[in-house]
């Protein structure tokens, strides 16, 4: 699906851009260093768009000196008060998150409307489970993906009526198969930008599980053009594991690509050890490789032979265990027979001087 393009700070949302990984802080709004050292801390773990939360005037007045400490777009996340929305967006927001059915009259929600378009910055239309209008939670009988979707279109609707286009829409549930239904409904009547997520997920064990699920499959529609993992944990997990579920699906390269098989009863070694300990290595040489832009490279650790050089022939570099001694492959060739206890090192070692590593 194509939809229109918009544009927070230096990230482009829509338009067939990447899709961007989002985040938000979850300290004390009007704590400033505390903020910036968060800000700093996402963008680090490759954070793109951060979004802050504006309860009241103080924390707009921070966000004004936050934006001159940090280089990430900002995005200011209000509710029910239109002042705060016009206040952020004097004070620097890149972009401003609203749902309307909560700011109140027409005639507010154009004071918004007008302070954005004065910027040319974008407004994200949130509708979630959670706030769905009365009138259509009556039509459906409850909460349902017809009903977020209408939402979501009326309030589109409501703000280009004020011939205002440059928007970005999310509708979340926290129930993945509605959330996607809803995407799917939505995505067939508009061509605005999508923020893709699963609100209130959880905490890390069951957050993931949702997220993946849900987010993956959206994404595999060709749904989403920026996306947040909402984690009941350090902001920064949402990030990385945003992109791991980026690629996973092939939608971002990663620097080193680590499979492993899931062991039989062939398997004659620790395997499991074996590969976590090889990516635990690992780390340190894919922050290099990142930071340098070297990326797509395979690393195999498999349990036998069979699932060696046979079934990983692609990887780049792999080792597969035997009885007490192992094989060291690189693109299908058996480049040596090592000792079980040496086969970590003897593939670290062997990935570092191909890369020029030093790691």
């Amino acid at each position: 699906m194509t939809t229109r393009q918009v544009r927070c700070g230096d990230i482009l949302i829509g338009g067939g851009a990447p899709v961007s990984i989002q985040s938000m802080t979850n300290i004390d709004p009007g704590d400033e260093k505390g903020l910036v050292r968060q800000i700093e801390q996402l963008t680090d773990a490759g954070c793109q768009i951060v979004r802050l939360a504006i309860p009241d005037m103080e924390a707009a007045e921070v966000l004004s000196r936050v934006k001159k400490q940090v280089k990430i777009p900002l995005v200011a996340d209000i509710h029910f008060d239109y002042r705060l929305a016009v206040a952020a967006i004097e004070a620097g927001a890149d972009k401003i998150r609203i749902n309307p059915g909560n700011i109140g009259s027409t005639d507010r929600i154009k004071a918004v409307v007008e302070a954005a378009r004065t910027r040319n910055i974008p407004i994200r239309v949130g509708v979630n489970s959670g706030s769905l209008e009365k009138d259509i939670i009556e039509k459906y009988g409850g909460v349902t993906a017809e009903g977020l979707a209408e939402s979501a279109l009326r309030n589109i609707k409501y703000i280009e009526d004020m011939d205002y286009g440059n928007l970005v829409v999310s509708i979340k549930s926290s129930d993945v198969a509605m959330n996607y239904n809803a995407h799917k409904i939505l995505t067939k009547t508009t061509d605005v930008p999508v923020h893709i997520g699963i609100t209130e997920a959880g905490t890390p064990a069951m957050g993931r599980v949702k997220s993946a699920a849900g987010l993956g499959a959206l994404l595999l529609e060709g749904i989403g053009d920026t996306m947040r993992v909402s984690l009941t944990a350090d902001p920064v997990e949402e990030v990385l594991f945003a992109a791991d579920i980026l690629e996973s699906i092939g939608m971002r390269k990663p620097a080193i690509n680590l499979v492993s098989c899931p062991t039989c009863g062939r398997t004659r070694i620790d395997l499991k050890g074996l590969a976590e300990d090889v990516e635990r290595r690992l780390e340190p040489l894919k922050k290099e490789l990142a930071a340098k832009g070297k990326k797509g490279i395979t690393v195999a650790v498999m349990g036998c032979a069979v699932n060696g050089p046979g079934e990983a022939k692609e990887a780049d570099f792999g080792i597969a265990g035997g009885n007490g001694k192992g094989i060291i492959f690189a693109k299908g060739n058996i480049v040596r027979t090592v000792e079980e206890k040496e086969l970590a090192d003897e593939l670290i070692s062997m990935i570092r001087e191909s890369c020029g590593s030093k790691a």
